[in-house]
């Protein structure tokens, strides 16, 4: 088991892309139980290092954790948070209404996003889903793993839940909406 675990640890650390189960059990010949088993040793061997696994559905990946951020930014020498105040606004429509579209965004935020858009995707933090089934099939924007990578996030769930004005949780079983659009 140390040796399947090592190999998938290798696997994941210099793999660019998130890694399926079906992916590292080619990789390692190990059959699909047993890389399941392995990947929960390790993510509970990583639970309190400087890295950490980060799944989503099938795919893993090695991520460094939330708690190292400050090191690891200064060492880069850049913040990859550091995004203007509209550009996160953006960023929050989308991360709580996705699959979204540019006119869903401007239709909350009242202004144009084209901009603000094209900058979110260069620092992969939003990505290109699909198309909507409506005329024009205008693109649908979702967060990505840089995203919840960046905000220590493991999935979208983890998002913190949506108030109304009045201060109240939204029902968790409607879809994820906002109560007003934002000011």
């Amino acid at each position: 088991m140390n040796e399947l675990r090592s190999a998938i640890e290798a696997v994941l650390f210099v793999a660019e892309k998130p890694v399926t189960v079906g992916e590292l059990v080619r990789a390692t010949g190990a059959r699909p139980r047993e890389v399941e088993q392995a990947l929960a040793a390790l993510e509970e061997l990583r639970g309190s290092s400087g890295l950490r696994l980060q799944r989503d559905g099938d795919a893993w990946r090695l991520v460094t954790s939330p708690e190292s951020a400050r090191a690891v930014t200064a060492y880069l020498g850049a913040d990859r948070l550091r995004i203007s105040h509209a550009a996160l606004e953006t960023l929050s429509v989308i991360a709580y209404r996705q699959p979204a579209t540019r006119a869903d965004v401007e239709s909350i935020r009242g202004v144009n996003c084209d901009q603000t858009v094209e900058t979110l995707m260069a620092r992969r933090l939003i990505e290109e889903v699909g198309r909507a089934e409506r005329p024009g099939r205008p693109i649908l924007y979702g967060t990505t793993w840089e995203f919840l990578e960046c905000f220590g996030l493991s999935s979208i769930d983890e998002l913190p839940r949506v108030l109304t004005p009045e201060g109240e949780r939204l029902d968790e079983s409607a879809p994820r909406e906002f109560a007003e659009p934002i000011e």
